[in-house]
């Protein structure tokens, strides 16, 4: 399967219940591709991006989007959202601060994190190394 690309594309409701299903889904698919090292970690970094998403990029009555594609080199998941104008950026949170640690998780996990803009929304994206997490 060294050659080989999979790739597998999902949209979610912007409810709350989106989040689990697309973190399992993630999961799923790491063990089905032969990658069971990755699955928690890719499901992690699922969960992170699909809640900032929920959090920061819903509108109502629009989808957000989980591609995850394996490769020769990572497995790579993207959420896309569909508002552009509010970029992901770390930030400090406080002991007590309930939110605020999610991009910090994806930055520990991921061999590369970033966004890029669509013409409507914004992709936010990490991979995990194929040889299994860093």
């Amino acid at each position: 399967m060294n050659g080989l690309t999979r790739h597998d594309v999902r949209n979610y409701p912007p409810r709350q219940d989106s989040v689990p299903t697309a973190r399992r889904h993630t999961a799923w698919l790491a063990v089905a591709w032969g990658r069971p090292e990755l699955a928690a970690d890719a499901a992690l970094l699922t969960s992170e991006l699909a809640t900032n998403a929920l959090l920061h990029g819903s509108v109502r009555d629009r989808y957000f989007r989980v591609e995850v594609r394996l490769t020769g080199a990572a497995l790579r998941i993207e959420v896309t959202d569909p508002k552009g104008e509010r970029r992901p950026e770390p930030r400090a949170a406080a002991d007590d601060d309930q939110f605020g640690r999610g991009l910090h998780i994806v930055d520990a996990l991921a061999q590369r994190w970033g966004a890029s803009d669509r013409l409507v929304g914004k992709t936010v994206w990490a991979e995990l190394p194929r040889n299994g997490p860093r």
